[in-house]
């Protein structure tokens, strides 16, 4: 995607929309630009009439005209950025908007192949320069494009021959911000980078707090915080640095004109070719276009700022899904729920040549229990996965009352199904509002009910504000058995048909496991349910037991078949009730 490319697209996708606030901006700026030169103008007449002259008849009209200029300017600019300040807000809002909306329709496995503190940077860094590209540079462009204009009328006005001598600014000017756009690019690529890496590691600090004071690594981590905020911190500076870079050549060059034109100005005013109000009108002129012509050498460098963001974030607003929602798929339509998977292969994008799953052939009987055993990282999981469709299968076919799920409405798909993971995911909400989130139009008592059934009420009538008591990030209050009882209890909400149960009992007490197992029941009464078993005690009763090893369907049937026909099931169970 190249520069032009860029532009187009921020112009035709977010800037187009405040075209009357950017256009009343550089109305404002072009009355900066003639407020300007017109105070570098009425120094001709203030010293020809008033200090040469004596003309007491403007000693009082030319200093209000110069405070009118000045007011003019000054209420102008402000009134300039103001308006380009909220229309860079407003960009950076839709901007924001549309990654965020990129990301909750992502596919979860491009989620998954990026740290989300690179996202939160793309968020919060790029986004910003973004916007600092609208308020800066292209304020500026107006701004000091036009005042430069404005006064380089003055200069010729008063003397072309000066001016000829220090318009050599410019072009000088101009070379510096070429070699600095160039140079800006790439460091800001870097910075994005290392806020990228800074904002990754706050979030694995965060997780992992607990893990790092019992092993005592404070230290450790310590050291690790200040690399990264070091290495961002330099980053920041060569930043800084390669802007300021312009001042000092900018000063020598400006201090060389004014010498040069101060030793010719003398000669012209002793050949009386010039007068002395004209030089210091035109010697005004050019001292207050030295801000402008050093501001808009740096225009470049911001743009490059802004342009490189927008490589990076372009992208991810136009990152097509390849699970696509179907809208116009037919409806599913549940009768047993029953759901086969035939000849299924899985491979992750991210390691295509690790084949996940290898011709997958399952039928899981509806409305019973069909549960999924083997060893951690069979691909019992990933199986879970591609029915909801988080993932697709590479080939194959998953069907369910025999309609292919890819051929489905996506929504009406998901809407049948529910889930209860091991690692058990909860807003930074309340309990009440953690429940009903399964169903936004569910009825309080539907609520109360379905906490009931998942043996929830007994400990959120014990927390300090019962079902508005707010859990903390990812439930951090709640034990691991109450954030499994909330779990259960959302997917009791729903009331979906088809019920995916991955391991929700693992590392709980007995006790814990005893209510969530009553919970279970309810939850799976009468629906077609897949469960992941970490405990084979807990599915001996299950209509049918599938052993996956590294990606196969290794054996299946009854748990008293299975230890009869499968070493490597009796394996697992043998070991079971050793450790037990």
């Amino acid at each position: 995607m190249n520069n032009i490319t860029i532009l187009k697209r921020l112009y035709k996708d977010y800037t187009k929309y405040h075209l009357s606030k950017i256009i009343l901006a550089v109305i404002f700026s072009i009355l900066v630009a003639g407020s300007t030169s017109a105070t570098a103008w009425l120094l001709d007449p203030a010293i020809e009439k008033i200090f040469i002259e004596k003309d007491q008849s403007l000693i009082f009209i030319i200093p209000i005209l110069i405070i009118i200029a000045f007011s003019t300017k000054g209420i102008s600019l402000y009134i300039a950025k103001i308006l380009m300040i909220k229309t860079a807000e407003e960009v950076k809002k839709s901007i924001q908007v549309n990654m965020l909306s990129s990301f909750i329709k992502a596919d979860t496995e491009t989620i998954e192949d990026k740290h989300s503190g690179k996202y939160i940077s793309n968020l919060n860094f790029d986004v910003n320069q973004i916007t600092g590209m609208l308020t800066n540079a292209f304020l500026s462009l107006f701004k000091d494009g036009l005042t430069l204009i404005g006064l380089l009328f003055v200069m010729f006005f008063q003397n072309w021959r000066l001016s000829l001598i220090a318009i050599i600014m410019i072009p000088i000017a101009s070379i510096i911000a070429k070699r600095l756009g160039k140079r800006i690019s790439k460091v800001v690529t870097e910075a994005q980078e290392k806020s990228g890496d800074l904002n990754k590691y706050l979030i694995d600090l965060f997780k992992n707090h607990k893990v790092i004071k019992i092993f005592q690594r404070e230290n450790y981590e310590h050291e690790r915080s200040e690399k990264f905020v070091n290495d961002l911190k330099e980053k920041s500076i060569k930043i800084a640095t390669v802007f300021i870079r312009s001042s000092p050549i900018m000063e020598i060059v400006t201090g060389i004109m004014i010498a040069i034109l101060i030793f010719y100005s003398g000669k012209l005013i002793m050949n009386e070719q010039l007068s002395i109000n004209n030089f210091f009108s035109f010697l005004a002129a050019m001292m207050l276009s030295y801000q402008p012509v050093k501001a808009l050498a740096t225009v470049n460098v911001s743009i490059g700022q802004g342009l490189s963001a927008g490589k990076r974030i372009l992208p991810i607003i136009d990152q097509q899904n390849e699970i696509l929602e179907n809208k116009n798929g037919e409806l599913l339509k549940i009768d047993d729920a029953t759901i086969k998977l035939k000849n299924v292969n899985f491979s992750y994008k991210s390691n295509a040549n690790n084949i996940v799953l290898k011709d997958i052939n399952i039928n899981i009987t509806g409305k019973k229990m069909t549960a999924l055993v083997g060893h951690s990282g069979s691909g019992k999981s990933t199986i879970l996965n591609l029915i909801p469709r988080v993932y697709d299968a590479d080939t194959g076919e998953i069907l369910i009352d025999n309609q292919k799920i890819k051929d489905l409405n996506l929504n009406s798909l998901r809407k049948e199904i529910s889930i209860v993971d091991q690692n058990t995911t909860l807003f930074d909400d309340t309990v009440f509002n953690n429940i009903k989130y399964a169903k936004p139009e569910a009825t309080d008592e539907e609520v109360f009910n379905a906490s009931k059934m998942s043996m929830s009420t007994d400990f959120i009538e014990k927390l300090e504000n019962k079902f508005k008591t707010l859990i903390g990030e990812n439930g951090v209050k709640l034990s691991g058995g109450e954030k499994q009882r909330i779990s259960i209890a959302r997917a009791l909400l729903k009331d979906s048909k088809i019920i995916l149960l991955d391991e929700a009992t693992s590392s709980l007490d007995s006790e814990t496991e005893e209510k969530i197992q009553k919970a279970i029941q309810e939850l799976t009464k009468n629906k077609t349910t897949v469960v992941i078993a970490h405990r084979l005690s807990t599915i001996l009763n299950s209509e049918n037991i599938y052993l996956i090893d590294k990606g196969k369907v290794e054996a299946s049937g009854k748990h008293e078949e299975l230890l009869k026909e499968s070493i490597l099931y009796k394996n697992l169970y043998d070991r079971q009730i050793k450790n037990n």
